[in-house]
């Protein structure tokens, strides 16, 4: 088949919802798929295609750019080509011309809808969220074949719980996957430390990871662990405001913000972290790859208690979840972890078993093949057994 995966967003930029779909597309040429990826082109230049791991893709030029949302007016004319889409929603700028491409050409293209999360902001671009959902995201969910998702908690708690409940059958959780073997701990190295690690975009548009609740969570637990330290690694324009937070906690010799690292030096950060630290605030968080990368490093993790998030792991056994937004239970949680070496390694053990069990790549891919196969070919089948 000819598959397209349509993104607003996919690397070099750092994001979670980019990655996953860099993952599926890879895991989608081992069933000699056709798979193609379609984002914008944010330099603004002509169409660009390029090749990213074996996978081919198109960044396309955008009409008008907002944050991370683009309308691409060649859209509609690249989406005739392939006989399925994934759309992975949020892509403000895209759903409408979607939704034009698939009343356009019903019955060849297929459509799938991957919810990543809700969206949340303040202001004009919480009024174009708004907008566009009312708009756009009923019809979407109508028109779509399959409705993926990370997490089924997550979508039973999030904008589109009515209609889940109301169309089950469409629904399947697709469960992101880690690369154990990329990410893996250090035989070499105890483990044993009191370095705690948040890794995210430390942009407006990820204003929702919560670092600054993070800083002030340090600044209570710094006092009664003075070994404690804190690496932020991620960049973006909210850095500087971080920074002189840090700063007015007098903290700037205990916390160490470290810009985008490259992927060995990245798992680096993560043998060498006691824990990682989830703090996100609101539902525009739905799963956190990061979990399952430090997991795969056999570290406890630390993250809110948000739909999707919490069934990441087992609270209690792999690490711990916290109120969202609770900056005093936020301390305590890192702090029980901490300050008990025994605590420390038993879930950090119990985490590299857990992704090994639930977590794959290779498993998601297979799913999604499934997917495909069921909505390009299953209705075909059941329509000639009919005529028969």
């Amino acid at each position: 088949m000819k598959i397209a995966h349509l993104i607003s967003t996919f690397p070099p930029y750092r994001g979670g919802m980019g990655n996953s779909v860099a993952c599926f597309a890879k895991e989608l040429l081992h069933f000699n798929h056709e798979v193609t990826v379609l984002t914008p082109n944010f330099q603004q230049a002509q169409d660009e295609t390029c090749q990213w791991q074996g996978v081919k893709v198109v960044r396309l030029k955008p009409f008008l750019i907002i944050g991370n949302a683009a309308i691409l007016p060649g859209l509609v004319k690249r989406l005739k080509e392939f006989d399925v889409i994934h759309l992975h929603y949020p892509f403000y700028g895209a759903l409408g011309l979607v939704v034009l491409a698939k009343i356009l050409n019903p019955v060849k293209l297929k459509l799938a809808v991957h919810y990543h999360m809700d969206t949340k902001a303040r202001g004009l671009k919480g009024l174009i969220f708004s907008l566009s959902n009312y708009l756009w995201l009923p019809i979407l969910l109508r028109l779509a074949e399959a409705v993926t998702c990370a997490s089924l908690d997550y979508v039973k708690h999030s904008f589109i719980g009515s209609y889940y409940l109301k169309h089950r059958d469409k629904f399947t959780q697709v469960s992101f996957g880690v690369d154990l073997e990329h990410f893996h701990p250090d035989a070499d190295y105890s483990g044993i430390n009191k370095n705690i690690l948040f890794v995210g975009g430390l942009d407006r548009a990820h204003y929702f990871k919560g670092v600054d609740k993070l800083i002030k969570a340090f600044a209570r637990l710094a006092l009664k662990l003075p070994t404690a330290r804190l690496t932020i690694l991620g960049n973006g324009d909210l850095v500087p405001a971080y920074q002189q937070l840090a700063l007015a906690l007098q903290l700037s010799d205990r916390i160490n913000f470290v810009s985008d690292v490259g992927d060995e030096a990245l798992i680096g950060y993560y043998q060498h972290a006691a824990l990682l630290v989830l703090p996100s605030i609101n539902q525009n968080e739905a799963f956190g790859l990061v979990l399952l990368e430090a997991m795969a490093c056999g570290k406890p993790v630390v993250a809110s208690n948000l739909p999707g998030v919490r069934s990441v792991f087992k609270n209690g056994r792999q690490g711990l979840t916290v109120k969202p937004g609770d900056v005093n239970d936020l301390a305590d949680k890192i702090l029980y972890i901490l300050k008990d070496d025994a605590v420390q390694l038993r879930m950090g053990e119990a985490a590299r078993q857990l992704v090994e069990k639930r977590y794959s790549w290779r498993a998601a891919g297979a799913k999604l093949n499934e997917i495909y196969y069921r909505i390009r070919y299953v209705p075909k089948l059941k329509h000639k057994q009919q005529l028969a």
